[in-house]
């Protein structure tokens, strides 16, 4: 029962922390209801299929998740139509897999300093976080309330803190009625095949940045989680799979899956069982939730959609805090890349747009482009 009970607080925790922003990356690309729901489906599917395959296979609690600064990322994008960015994601699936084939482009991407990859991320989370203010301005009771209610239960237990925020906003619409439900029959769920288009413009500005944020945000910290829980991970075999399931799952609009850090935390501890060798089933029972969300996700998505815009963008925005804060120690963390780091975290956090490539790339381009040549002047001034 223990790890039933944390694996469906993994998933709980999982979908309501950042379901909203999903929603967000959907409206960017300008999914239809029908799509949106597939996208959910297509991720809960790609999540439980790779947790069970790699639990079963390993004997660990690996633990998968969607990509959530991916999805900030895709955001944050625009003039991307849904087929394009199918394309973006397969792209952003194929180097993954070849990630886990080929050593050497994992050491390449391990060669990206942290503190350029994090203030990347950074930039992509800062519009999400400060539109929670925007929207207090237009709806400030029903923010401010969510915002104490977020500050007051973090403080108790961080992971539950956007938990309880959600739980207020929707007693409080629908306590307002300012909720409002469909009025037709809602489907339980719907899987739709997107036939994708492979456009140079959105693999470059989509899935290259999908795929590197993927990596340095998800992927390496849910391999430290595994280890500092006395676990080895299998490197190879984690990002073949959920590159794998990434790929085959693009085409219903999911974006992209990966090792998961805060879930993970709560299925290899102590509290999922006293055996280490015996939490591995904690990850079977989180595949099995996950594929009921997925059987599920049309029911799931109208509960969300029938509430008041104000609610989404702000659990979206209280959601992404942590990994804001996160994302901003990383960058800022070392005096020597601090500046080229400030220069990437504002490159991101613009509405930048060349050659209808987003402002994700080319904040990449910016920082390392400044730290290649504070570098180059370190080096001059040393030979002199």
């Amino acid at each position: 029962m223990s790890q039933l009970f944390s694996a469906f607080v993994a998933v709980f925790v999982g979908y309501a922390a950042s379901v909203a922003v999903i929603l967000a990356a959907a409206q960017a690309v300008g999914a239809t209801p029908g799509q949106t729901v597939s996208w959910l489906a297509g991720l809960a599917i790609a999540k439980g299929l790779s947790s069970f395959i790699l639990s079963w296979r390993h004997r660990m609690p690996i633990i998968c998740a969607w990509s959530t600064p991916g999805a900030a990322l895709i955001a944050a994008v625009s003039g991307v139509d849904m087929a394009s960015a199918v394309g973006a994601f397969l792209a952003a699936a194929v180097l993954m897999m070849t990630t886990a084939a080929f050593r050497p482009l994992g050491a390449l991407v391990e060669r990206i300093p942290m503190s350029i990859a994090a203030a990347m991320l950074a930039g992509v989370i800062f519009r999400f976080v400060v539109a929670v203010f925007d929207e207090m301005r237009l709806q400030p009771a029903l923010v401010l309330t969510l915002l104490m209610v977020f500050l007051l239960a973090r403080l108790w237990n961080p992971f539950l803190g956007v938990i309880a925020a959600l739980g207020a906003g929707l007693a409080l619409a629908f306590a307002t009625g300012t909720a409002t439900l469909p009025a037709g029959p809602v489907a339980l769920t719907h899987v739709e095949l997107i036939v994708p288009h492979l456009d140079l413009t959105a693999i470059v500005g989509i899935g290259i940045p999908l795929y590197l944020v993927t990596m340095a945000a998800q992927n390496l910290p849910g391999f430290a989680v595994l280890r500092a829980s006395g676990y080895q991970p299998p490197t190879a075999s984690c990002l073949f799979v959920t590159g794998l399931m990434s790929f085959l799952t693009a085409p219903t609009g999911a974006h992209m899956v990966n090792m998961a850090a805060i879930s993970a935390s709560i299925c290899t501890g102590a509290d999922t069982h006293p055996d280490p060798k015996e939490r591995w089933k904690a990850g079977v029972w989180y595949a099995l939730l996950w594929l009921v969300v997925a059987a599920t996700s049309g029911l799931l998505l109208a509960l969300i959609l029938a509430m008041p815009k104000a609610l989404i963008v702000a659990v979206a925005g209280l959601g992404l805090v942590g990994s804001l804060t996160g994302a901003l120690s990383q960058a800022m963390g070392s005096d020597k890349g601090r500046f080229a780091a400030v220069v990437t975290f504002a490159v991101a956090a613009s509405s930048l747009s060349l050659f209808g490539v987003g402002s994700a790339f080319w904040s990449l381009v910016a920082g390392l482009m400044v730290l290649t040549l504070d570098h180059a002047a370190g080096r001059l001034r040393g030979r002199s």
